[in-house]
């Protein structure tokens, strides 16, 4: 590792006071926007103006023209709220963010949000807002960091060297995500991480000494194993830059640096007030605010020339970025094999084969489809070799490992995270893997149940297209013993209604192989996978007349139909006596398969329909989708042990669901299903009665 460069080697100082003016102007022009707007948290930004300038124009080795560059340093606005502070930044250093777009702040169609949107503008590196989730995502991008440079790094040739910077406030630290990140952090020793609290002590509901203001942050931090510091005034530039600079020298441990600020500074009547917090200052309190510092209170979104002169990051970002690049074409020069892998994963791609490396498993002997994932996995482990991803202390029971591939530790960056009961900080951690790049389709899996505690940051992961998977085992009632605590029965429904998100619960062993290429291939959105904790059938799929399993891509696919003729399973090319049609996922697949043979054997035309992922069944075409489920055919049962609500749409209103509207039970799975209806016996009667005349 290169020694860290002092910040005086990182830039150029301003002369006072065109420092002082750009401070200033950055107030100013948060104030514009958000009254402008008469929407927005303009105090927060006007507090943190010096600091924002000291670490953009003083730290920050980026460059405005190329945003993406991999060597890049990060930054993460975890107090997503002040987001026209990192605006203005953008603006002011010359990202691809014109005045134009701060005068359309949150507005329709802008490039300004009102909070920080990753893909939307040019700058930012994720989707904050939910506080806390920031805070956790940058200890993921520090993650990232470590591990590549682990990887890629050789000595001489440093090509993953770069920090995570991030500005978090009193309501990241409130929410309980910041402190699992924290600690995880610390036990890493995640040395290129620096956090800067602001601690304006002031909340939407008033100061914080009404719920917050007895905690000792700085201990709470130093215990976690972090490297702590305070700047008693955020006013006091010099301050600044020298914590900032202590912060960047520490190599061993995450850096915390708590700097008290006074919200709306130097705004005279609004300052260390909540109504700054989430309000415009209203244009009495603009006007007077800008007299105090010397600007025209009649003019709006002003920009004295001589701020951007000074502010302007892009000749200092390009030599930046140019010296990283010869450094690069040295280290492809020497390490071509390397090169090309980086080649790959930066690009999200896995090496050539690893489709041609998914098992197949042989009908015969049942398996739990998480016992599947984990044969999968082993599979394609070494065509993805920067796959990073872990459990939250259930690695033994998800299954959710690289063998042999090291476990991530302080000395040591394995692929293998032992993240421990955090699952909300995993969530987040594995989002901010994702956006820092270079790390192909991290994951994070636990029991079904507790993806309650990681919904926030899954939530986030669909809103910002990051191509993560989401492994959740023990998926349904069947797990059994643990009862109704363990037992998810709203989650299938509650997941499926975020939006990209794709929810995919296998069926059987091979379904979970096509289940993973899924999860593999996806470029644009996360991928969750619901895994069985009981062993599954696994069909002999020609000799039994059944769908392929490959057809799980398509999302639903027609599994058996009691019309096939002969072993190849093909269907008559008229299908209009087909009187009933039951539709199942994952451990419900073959008990209905039992049923509806069954009800062919009593002379019923059924089929059996197989929708692992409704998320990609809807996504087919029309006339698809009319080929699986015929609009004639209205006698129709889902079969899922979960919460019926997600189901109404594919059966009608002259269908049916069995699912499950209550809690479980605590007794063996088998002995759970039965009692609560999933099967065969149960299942064939309840589709009889769609079929018995009104």
């Amino acid at each position: 590792m290169r020694p860290p460069p002092s910040i005086a080697s990182l830039s150029v100082a301003a002369p006072r006071e065109i420092t002082a003016l750009s401070i200033d102007t950055i107030r100013a022009l948060a104030m514009d926007a958000v009254q402008k707007a008469d929407s927005g948290h303009p105090g927060t930004a006007m507090a943190l103006a010096p600091l924002a300038h000291t670490l953009y124009t003083r730290l920050l080795r980026v460059n405005p023209a190329d945003p993406h560059w991999p060597d890049r340093d990060r930054f993460v606005l975890s107090a997503g709220h002040a987001c026209i502070l990192q605006y203005s930044m953008l603006h002011l250093t010359g990202y691809a963010l014109e005045l134009e777009d701060l005068k359309q702040f949150r507005q329709w169609g802008s490039l300004t949000p009102g909070h920080p949107e990753r893909g939307h503008t040019a700058g930012i590196e994720v989707t904050t807002g939910p506080l806390g989730q920031g805070f956790a995502n940058a200890v993921g991008m520090a993650m990232g960091e470590r591990f590549l440079a682990e990887r890629y790094n050789r000595p001489g040739l440093d090509v993953v060297d770069h920090h995570t910077y991030a500005i978090c406030s009193d309501g990241d630290l409130m929410e309980g995500v910041s402190q699992e990140a924290a600690s995880i952090a610390g036990h890493f020793g995640l040395g290129k991480l620096v956090v800067c609290y602001d601690d304006n002590r002031i909340t939407i509901d008033g100061t914080t000494a009404i719920s917050f203001d007895g905690e000792n942050h700085m201990a709470r931090l130093s215990a976690d194993g972090w490297h702590v510091q305070r700047v008693a005034d955020s006013e006091d530039v010099e301050a600044l830059e020298a914590a900032l600079g202590k912060a960047r020298e520490e190599v061993d441990r995450p850096s915390f640096i708590a700097i008290r600020s006074h919200i709306a500074h130097p705004a005279p009547k609004a300052v260390d007030t909540a109504k700054a917090h989430g309000a415009a200052l209203g244009e009495e309190e603009v006007r007077a605010t800008k007299e105090v510092m010397g600007f025209d209170p009649e003019a709006h979104f002003q920009v004295d020339a001589r701020v951007y002169e000074q502010m302007n990051l892009r000749e200092r970002g390009a030599g930046f970025q140019q010296e990283w690049q010869a450094r690069f074409e040295q280290w492809r020069k020497a390490l071509p094999d390397a090169a090309a892998e980086w080649d790959r994963v930066w690009a999200g791609k896995l090496e050539e084969g690893w489709k041609e490396s998914l098992p197949s498993f042989p009908a015969g002997k049942d398996i739990a489809t998480r016992s599947a994932g984990q044969k999968v996995m082993a599979a394609f482990a070494k065509h993805a070799p920067t796959m990073v991803g872990g459990a939250a202390d259930l690695v033994e029971s998800t299954k959710t490992v690289f063998e042999g591939a090291g476990q991530f530790s302080r000395p040591h960056t394995g692929r293998n995270v032992p993240f421990g009961i955090r699952e909300h900080a995993m969530g987040a951690i594995v989002n901010g893997l994702a956006a820092h790049g270079g790390i192909l389709k991290p994951y994070g899996s636990t029991f079904l149940i507790f993806s309650d505690y990681m919904r926030p940051s899954v939530r986030l992961s669909a809103l910002m297209g990051l191509p993560v998977v989401w492994v959740w085992t023990h998926d349904s009632v069947g797990l059994g013993e643990d009862g109704p605590t363990h037992q998810p029965i709203e989650h299938y429904s509650a997941l499926r209604a975020i939006p990209k998100l794709w929810v995919i619960r296998p069926g059987d062993a091979n379904e979970t192989a096509h289940a993973w290429r899924v999860a593999l291939e996806r470029e644009d959105g996360p991928v969750a996978l619901l895994l069985s904790r009981q062993n599954l059938p696994v069909p002999d799929r020609a000799a039994e007349g059944l769908g392929a399993a490959s057809e799980l891509e398509r999302g639903g696919y027609v599994l058996w139909d009691s019309r096939r003729g002969g072993a190849d399973g093909s269907l008559p090319e008229e299908g209009g006596d087909l009187e009933l049609i039951l539709i199942a996922t994952g451990s419900e697949v073959s008990t209905t398969l039992e049923a509806a043979r069954q009800l062919a054997g009593q002379g019923t035309k059924v089929r059996v329909v197989s929708m692992p992922c409704m998320e990609l069944f809807e996504a087919q075409t029309p006339d698809y989708r009319e080929t699986v489920l015929p609009a004639e055919v209205t006698a129709r049962l889902a079969i899922e042990p979960g919460a019926t609500m997600s189901w109404w749409k594919w059966v009608g209103t002259h269908g049916d669901v069995l699912g499950l509207d209550r809690f479980g039970a605590s007794a063996p799975g088998t002995t759970v299903l039965k009692e609560l209806g999933f099967d065969a016996e149960n299942i064939a009667t309840r589709a009889r009665a769609l079929l018995a005349p009104a």
